[in-house]
């Protein structure tokens, strides 16, 4: 098989949790570049249909669905509704997220169980439909877990504990999905971002990004290409003998 042929997804469907704006809307461009049809989801309908206008510019056939994965007994519907338009879902990519900034001894239990709940349990609870109904039959499929470079270590300044414990559940759950799953020829890998400018990053950029930049080899900050590759590694053949994997697109700021 050709170099271009494993990274073509012709006739791939993917799914995109977040999928409306930022790294998610980026990512779902990427996948619909390299051949794949799309559905992506988030909260509110007009960013989603600004989003998918957007992909359809590009000539990507794009499902937008509104939904709220933190309401577990809607997961089922929404994957219904992606296998009803596109008849199956090949690639699952989990970007949806949330954060909460506090002091850690003043960390609000509302706050936590927020980032928790979107962050880890409704990461796991739409895997695990997707899994049992479309990729597990199939004994295939493709997930891309978006974590984060906070996963993998602390910081002082950021003051977001939930979100830093969130991602590196994150990180070990697709290790630990890898081991499982690899029965079924299913892939599951991570990617974990650095500083992107976000609508979800602004308040933390706002007050570190100099010291961010300063702290990264390649000295920016991530722009609007810089996932595409990544996310179309994961989802693509070329990845077929990589599982249980996070690979960190931060310009370099975990090895500082």
């Amino acid at each position: 098989m050709s170099v271009m042929k494993l990274f073509d997804l012709t006739g791939k469907v993917a799914l995109v949790t977040g999928g409306s704006r930022g790294l998610g809307l980026q990512m779902a461009e990427a996948l619909g570049e390299m051949g794949a049809k799309v559905a992506i989801t988030a909260r509110r309908q007009g960013e989603l249909e600004e989003a998918a206008a957007h992909l359809r510019s590009r000539n990507i056939e794009v499902l937008p669905i509104v939904g709220d994965l933190s309401q577990f007994d809607t997961i089922p519907g929404l994957v219904e509704q992606v296998v009803e338009r596109f008849g199956d879902i090949d690639i699952l990519v989990n970007n949806a997220g949330t954060t909460w900034g506090a002091p850690a001894e003043d960390y609000p239990a509302d706050g936590w169980n927020k980032v928790m709940r979107l962050n880890v349990d409704a990461l796991f609870f739409l895997t695990q439909e997707v899994g049992r109904r479309c990729m597990i039959p199939r004994r295939a499929g493709k997930i891309i877990n978006i974590a984060s470079i906070a996963g993998l270590r602390g910081s002082q300044r950021m003051q977001t504990i939930a979100y830093n414990t969130s991602k590196g559940a994150v990180v070990n759950f697709t290790r630990a999905l890898a081991a499982e799953w690899g029965k079924y020829n299913i892939n599951v890998n991570a990617i974990c971002p650095g500083f992107f400018p976000s609508k979800m990053s602004r308040g933390v950029l706002e007050k570190i990004a100099e010291e961010a930049i300063a702290a990264t080899p390649l000295g920016r900050l991530g722009g609007e290409e810089d996932l595409k590759g990544a996310v179309v590694y994961f989802a693509s053949e070329a990845s077929r003998h990589v599982t249980g994997q996070y690979l960190a697109v931060d310009g370099g700021t975990s090895i500082a």
